[in-house]
């Protein structure tokens, strides 16, 4: 059951730590949402947006972060 605990606090902590980034890199004029490569397709009232360029970046960073957090998981 302890396991249990530290593997919640700890994806407390990730996803803590993942929004002070996203808040930092909106504060510095990087917001995610409008990278090169986001499609935004407007007709008439209706704005769709496809984050495509935001959805890779945050695959790769979350792939690299959970790749090394399971590399120093005890057990393995």
């Amino acid at each position: 059951m302890t396991d249990l605990g530290r593997l919640l606090m700890s994806l407390g902590a990730l996803l803590f730590v993942l929004g002070l980034v996203v808040y930092a890199l909106s504060r510095w004029g990087l917001p995610l949402g409008r990278l090169p490569g986001d499609l935004v397709v407007q007709r008439g009232p209706v704005t769709c947006v496809f984050p495509l360029a935001t959805s890779l970046l945050l695959s790769l960073l979350l792939t690299l972060v959970l790749n090394l957090l399971a590399r120093g998981w005890p057990g393995r």
